[in-house]
C-alpha cells in the first residue's frame, strides 16, 4: 500500500509542476529573433590530406547582436567547432557568448548540419540550419531560459551572421 501511496503521489506532485512548468513558461515566453554578424579574431583549420577534402576548424568570432528579444544590442562571441567536407555536408556546434555594457552574460549553445544541394548553374548552395538553447547566464541574463531554429550565413569567406528566432522567457519576469 504504502509503494502505490508513494508512486501516486510522485505522480500527482509531477503532473502539477508539469502544468505549473508549462503555464508559467507560456505566459511569459515571447518571440525573438537576433542577428549576431561575426568576424574571426582565433582559428585552427585542418584540411585533410586524404581524398575526402574533409575540413575541421576550431574558430573564435566576435561581433554585434541586433534584432529583438533581450539579446539584442549585445556584444557576441562565437566559440564554434566546424567539421566540413565542401560541396558535400558538415556538421557544426559551439556557444554564442552575449555580454552587455554592464558586463551581464548569457551563454547559448548550437548545433546545426550543413547540407549542399544542387543551385542554380549546377553550383552546390548550401542550407545551413540547426537548433539552440540557452544554457546559462549571468548578472540579468541569470535565469534566462529559451530555445528556437538557427540559420548561418556567409557575409563573406570568413564572416558570418548567426541567425537565432524562437522564443524566450527574460530573467527579469
Amino acid at each position: 500500500m504504502k509503494k502505490h501511496q508513494l508512486t501516486q503521489g510522485l505522480t500527482k506532485t509531477t503532473t502539477i509542476m508539469a502544468c505549473l512548468g508549462a503555464f508559467i513558461s507560456s505566459a511569459a515566453a515571447e518571440p525573438i529573433k537576433i542577428e549576431a554578424a561575426v568576424s574571426p579574431t582565433e582559428q585552427i583549420r585542418h584540411e585533410f590530406a586524404d581524398d575526402s577534402n574533409r575540413i575541421v576548424q576550431m574558430v573564435k568570432r566576435e561581433g554585434e547582436a541586433t534584432g529583438s528579444g533581450p539579446l539584442a544590442q549585445t556584444a557576441v562571441t562565437e566559440y564554434g567547432f566546424h567539421d566540413v567536407v565542401p560541396g558535400m555536408n558538415g556538421d557544426a556546434t559551439g556557444y554564442l557568448v552575449f555580454t552587455t555594457s554592464e558586463n551581464d552574460v548569457a551563454y547559448v549553445k548550437w548545433l546545426l548540419r550543413a547540407v549542399f544541394v544542387p543551385g542554380a548553374d549546377d553550383k552546390p548552395m548550401l542550407l545551413d540550419n540547426g537548433v539552440w538553447e540557452v544554457v546559462g547566464g549571468s548578472g540579468k541574463f541569470e535565469g534566462l531560459e529559451g530555445a528556437g531554429i538557427i540559420h548561418i550565413e556567409f557575409v563573406s569567406q570568413t564572416d558570418r551572421s548567426f541567425i537565432l528566432e524562437g522564443e524566450m522567457v527574460s530573467a527579469q519576469e
